[in-house]
């Protein structure tokens, strides 16, 4: 699957308030970020077989695609442009030697 055709398709699941679409999707991805990280701390204390970890995670990354992909949307912005800015981003520090470092001015 293409980006741009996910990027399309999340429109015809979307339901939340048009007016406060930018805070509504940012909580949700938030949201739905804590739960992959949920889910490895129950991975981390109850542990888990592999596959199951697997789906778990699946789900969960599953759910943060679609909010990246809708707040793309709200935003104006192309997810898959966003995808190769970080690309090219990560490419230059990485060949500059500094991806390992902190702060955004790198």
């Amino acid at each position: 699957m293409k980006l741009a055709d996910y990027q399309a398709f999340t429109r015809t699941t979307a339901i939340y308030p048009a007016d406060r679409a930018l805070e509504y999707l940012a909580l949700g991805l938030a949201s739905e970020a804590g739960e992959v990280a949920g889910v490895v701390k129950k991975w981390i204390r109850d542990g888990a077989a592999e596959d199951v970890l697997r789906d778990k995670l699946s789900a969960e990354m599953g759910d943060v695609c679609w909010y990246l992909a809708e707040l793309c949307n709200a935003a104006g912005l192309d997810l898959a442009e966003v995808f190769a800015a970080n690309r090219t981003k990560l490419e230059d520090r990485r060949d500059r030697g500094v991806i390992g470092g902190s702060g955004d001015l790198r």
